[in-house]
């Protein structure tokens, strides 16, 4: 990658075009001395985005780096097939939601004012046509492009003689023995399908064997066969060859009905609500948790995807089969599983339609020294993951297992991965002697049946697992190392914004802080002891933690900048803003004259921009190569900045009902440092949309004369080593 370079301005010199003006919930307020003032009501709805059309139009902004031609081709089929994934986990937990309230009667307005049964309209509206743009980018231009490149996508009329033969054989040799096509009728209804599972709808004419004749059968696809298959070179003329899984069904469908006619076959996917729910009383929760894992599969039906060419009769007759409507229907044009897609990165041997390597860096005062507690002991560290290396992370707990001076370790793990490095290093101190706990939050979404196994492996090995406090996820990301040092006891401790898994450090920015400050190490020693055991909160000195001072202390230095009126500053840096409080905190501060940028990768229900209430308050999300995941809250503090990362986002369950920890970051160095990062966010010209007042948004295109200047591509140019 060619270097970029460009001056990173202070982020008070940088304002924003605030665009149309939008409602501001004025009421009538009292006189002052000179003019009537109107009193701007922060309750009102119309001061807030409706949350789950927040979340859509992140996943739209996915989307559209698909067709950001700076990206190379095939991370943009990629970007296609994260948008697929990200719209699954959005019907199966966050629509979901919206159809349990109705089903219930348990319906609440959110702060926008919309109740479920209109959120849920206006989703499938803006849903429906997302997904469209999908399949016509799809379609249109990264299939046509990857044709350009020699990448095909095989269709069966485009099969020739040789290539149909192949099909047919693995067909025959891969398909045939573990499909299990069910015909419908009374002794065999209408099976229960998997959770987004590939499967087919068949018309049938004829009689089989036993002379039934209900004309419709399903044919579920194995799950255990991939759902796209590269062409042996043999049967292809030259460059890549790839067929669908879907196709070779289509081609062979009769083979699975002998005897009988098949008029039609049609893909269709189910997506179930597969949000888990456990409640606050269990005795155990693992075992609980157990179960709960396998009703996920089958939870109730919340949207119906099916190819485009499926007779309107097979879809009804799906639609009333699955109890959903017209407006949770969704025809494609083309695969109704495009996140398997994904595979063509592993398919297709093409290092020049990816993303080009890149090699962390590990800072000097971690290389100079063997011992990572010499490098700790010496002053603070703090990594940006992945422009920096995840191994020091690893090295700690490594070092750590091995040492003799080392008495205990503890640990939070959110998702980790069974197999991972931090795993092997606290199981290879537990069996080393070593006082070892891990606090395991099992509930971390879609990770649960990966944490029940990781729990096992860790008891096996020795290590103390507990798995928090039920009704209060274990969001955050703690180590704490004690360990004997001429005579006495000294904690060693790394902080995170992000999960102890190495293969999320190669993919996404989150910051890690390493530090022997004796508050901090008191004060992560206290918090591991409210997980742990019980007991009333223990005061803590320099941690915000939720959910007991997090909440309280931000909105404290939030009424501190506002105090300070034009002189204050506010950067913070979200996955996502949806908390009321923090929102009204927010605009009051714009409306004493704060300055304030947030840069929020996802959900935002703050409208910026309003006149009178939020014209000082500017957003934007990045969106590039790599998920945005720090959190950093920044207060100007009359140009003594006070500086915090964080594992909690500005939402209600992070500040409220998780446990979350804020650490602040103290020496100036690493203070300077920080915001330079953010000011790199700032500036960016290009990776960059900015939110409107009428909840729009708008992405930034450089200056006429003005260079790009991508803040990832900045941050990796400055960080990370070259290839």
């Amino acid at each position: 990658m060619g270097a970029v370079k460009k001056d990173v301005t202070m982020a008070t010199e940088i304002t924003q075009d605030p665009g149309a003006e939008a409602g501001t919930g004025l009421v009538a307020g009292a006189e002052s001395e000179d003019s009537e003032l109107n009193v701007i009501d922060l309750d009102a709805s119309e001061n807030y985005f409706n949350r789950e059309i927040s979340l859509l139009q992140f996943n739209y902004r996915v989307l559209k780096q698909a067709l950001d031609t700076t990206h190379p081709l095939i991370n943009r089929l990629i970007f296609c097939c994260i948008f697929s994934s990200n719209m699954d986990e959005f019907f199966e937990i966050r629509v979901a939601g919206l159809r349990q309230q109705m089903k219930y009667g348990r319906e609440t307005v959110g702060m926008d004012g919309l109740m479920p049964e209109q959120a849920l309209a206006e989703i499938s509206r803006v849903a429906h046509e997302y997904i469209q743009e999908q399949y016509e980018i799809l379609n249109n231009v990264l299939i046509p492009e990857m044709e350009k490149e020699d990448i095909h996508f095989v269709r069966r009329r485009e099969w020739t003689p040789a290539q149909a033969e192949w099909v047919r054989n693995y067909f025959e040799d891969e398909i045939l023995p573990v499909v299990s096509p069910i015909g419908l009728d009374p002794s065999h209804p209408f099976p229960r399908l998997v959770n987004k599972s590939l499967n087919f709808i068949v018309e049938l004419d004829g009689k089989d064997a036993f002379g039934r004749e209900t004309g419709l059968a399903i044919v579920p696809a194995p799950r255990s066969l991939p759902r796209l298959v590269r062409l042996p070179d043999e049967v292809c003329t030259g460059g890549e060859n790839l067929v669908f899984l879907s196709s070779m069904i289509h081609a062979h469908a009769d083979e699975l009905f002998p005897g009988m006619e098949v008029k039609g076959c049609y893909q269709f996917r189910l997506t179930r609500n597969a949000d888990l729910e456990l409640e606050d009383d269990l005795e155990d929760l693992a075992s609980a948790l157990r179960g709960e894992l396998l009703s996920r599969r089958f939870g109730d039906g919340v949207r119906l995807e099916v190819a485009d060419n499926c007779p309107e009769e097979l879809t009804q007759f799906l639609l009333t089969e699955f109890g959903l409507t017209e407006r949770d229907l969704y025809r494609v044009h083309g695969p109704v599983n495009l996140t398997r897609l994904m595979a063509v990165s592993g398919l297709v041997d093409r290092p020049d339609l990816n993303y080009s390597a890149f090699s962390p860096s590990i800072p000097k005062q971690i290389r100079s020294k063997d011992s990572m507690f010499d490098s700790i002991s010496k002053r603070p560290i703090l990594l940006l993951h992945p422009f920096e290396n995840f191994s020091p992370v690893v090295d700690l707990l490594r070092q750590a297992a091995k040492d003799p001076h080392v008495l205990a370790i503890r640990q939070t793990l959110y998702r980790t991965g069974v197999d991972s490095e931090i795993v092997a290093a606290l199981a290879d101190a537990a069996q080393r002697g070593k006082e070892v706990t891990a606090v395991i939050e099992l509930r971390a979404r879609f990770s649960e049946a990966e944490n029940l196994e990781l729990a096992s492996r860790l008891q096996e090995a020795g290590v103390i697992v507990v798995y928090g406090v039920v009704g209060y996820k274990t969001h955050s990301k703690m180590i704490l190392v004690v360990r004997r040092e001429e005579g006495r006891l000294r904690r060693y401790v790394h902080l995170g914004t992000g999960n102890y898994h190495a293969g999320n450090a190669r993919l996404y920015t989150d910051y890690s802080y390493m530090t022997c400050d004796e508050s901090i190490g008191d004060d992560v020693n206290k918090l591991f002891q409210q997980l742990t055991g019980m007991g009333k909160a223990l005061k803590i000195k320099k941690l915000f933690h939720a959910p007991f001072t997090l909440h309280s202390r931000l909105l404290e230095l939030i009424e501190r900048e506002a105090a300070l009126g034009e002189k204050g500053r506010l950067v913070f840096k979200f996955n996502s803003l949806t908390e009321p409080q923090l929102i009204k905190a927010l605009y009051r501060a714009s409306q004493a004259g704060v300055q304030i940028d947030l840069i929020i990768r996802g959900i935002c229900c703050l409208r910026p921009g309003v006149p009178g209430l939020s014209e000082n308050i500017r957003v934007r999300s990045i969106i590039g190569r790599f998920l945005e995941h720090t959190r950093v809250y920044y207060f100007g503090n009359s140009g003594r900045p006070q500086v915090y990362c964080s594992s909690a986002d500005g939402m209600e369950r992070n500040l409220l009902s998780r446990v979350e920890v804020a650490f602040p970051i103290e020496d100036p160095d690493l203070v300077a440092r920080l915001r330079e990062d953010l000011d790199t966010y700032l500036a960016d010209n290009c990776q960059s949309w900015e939110l409107q007042p009428d909840g729009q948004y708008v992405q930034n295109q450089p200056a006429e004369g003005e260079d790009r200047f991508a803040s990832q591509l900045v941050l990796l140019e400055r960080l990370a080593g070259k290839p």
